[in-house]
This record gives C-alpha cells, structure tokens and sequence, in this order.
C-alpha cells in the first residue's frame, strides 16, 4: 500500500510543479490554491508512504515520478524541447525508479 501512496504523491508533484507555472507567478487565485493543495497532499502522502518505506528510497522515487512527469507534460503542453538525449535521460531516470522498487522491501 506504500507504494500506491507513493505513487499518488509523485502525481500530484507533477500537477502542483505543472500548476507553478499557471499561477503566473502565484497572482491567479484559482490555479494558486489549486496548486498549494497540491503541494500539501504531496507531501502529506509521501510522509505516510515514509511510514513503511525507506526516506532514500521514498524521496528519490517522489522525486522521480515528479520529474519525469513534469518533463513530459512539459513537452506537452509547453512545447519544449524532446531531444533525443532529452527523452534518454528521463528513461534512465523511469530505470532508477524501477531499480529502487525493486531492490527495495515492500
């Protein structure tokens, strides 16, 4: 069940890091709570997923998950860059992930 907490904390490091850049600068209501509930989820599910799962192990997967997401949705939706090197990197990332669940107790 850690796991799956930890995973939802990494989503919603993706939408509260995707969310900064629709606050313009924390002056939009709407998209600053959005965000900022965001943020608080995040780090409230990934202290539960801490309960069970190692620190390193937890905060280098939250990490991941949120990095490679928002890389992607970056690429997505604010049209930058998809280097092949680009795409390289985060696929060694989404290997480092995987590695850490691996080797890691459940």
């Amino acid at each position: 069940m850690a796991w799956i907490i930890l995973f939802v904390a990494g989503l919603l490091e993706i939408a509260w890091a995707i969310g900064l850049k629709y606050t313009e600068g924390f002056t939009r209501l709407g998209p600053t709570l959005a965000t900022v509930t965001a943020m608080v989820l995040s780090v409230i599910l990934l202290g539960l997923a801490m309960k069970q799962l190692p620190v390193g192990t937890a905060y280098a997967v939250w990490t991941g998950i949120g990095a490679v997401g928002t890389a992607i949705l970056g690429i997505v939706l604010f049209g930058e860059s998809a280097a092949v090197a680009r795409l390289l990197c985060l696929c060694l990332i989404v290997a480092g992930i995987v590695g850490l669940k691996v080797v890691s107790p459940d």
